[in-house]
């Protein structure tokens, strides 16, 4: 019985913690739809932390390609596709299978 307290103990000190330490990572998801062979929206904001999910309503597979290279994401036809922004800057991007289509990040520091 008292094994099974410290161990209760234990696992409940250790998500406190994890808890505490994560809100800087933590940030919200910016949706960025692929429909008729287009971003939408093309330019967004985000922070930092933050996520970019891509939803692709296409039946064709597309990328996001940064065009200086930090990331390249694949996004399968009916899928979605993620990437968490780790710095700030303006992030112009691409699909390499459509390089018409175009789209832009700009991230701001915390």
């Amino acid at each position: 019985m008292q094994t099974a307290r410290h161990s209760s103990t234990a696992l409940l000190i250790l998500l406190l913690q994890l808890a505490i330490a994560s809100p800087a990572l933590a940030g919200v998801v910016v949706r960025i739809k692929i429909a008729d062979m287009a971003f939408s929206p093309a330019d967004v904001t985000a922070k930092v932390g933050d996520t970019v999910e891509w939803v692709n309503s296409d039946f064709v597979d597309h990328t996001a390609t940064a065009k200086d290279g930090p990331w390249d994401v694949m996004i399968v036809a009916g899928k979605t596709a993620t990437l968490q922004l780790t710095k700030a800057g303006t992030f112009n991007y691409f699909c390499r299978f459509h390089p018409n289509m175009t789209g832009k990040i700009s991230v701001s520091a915390n």
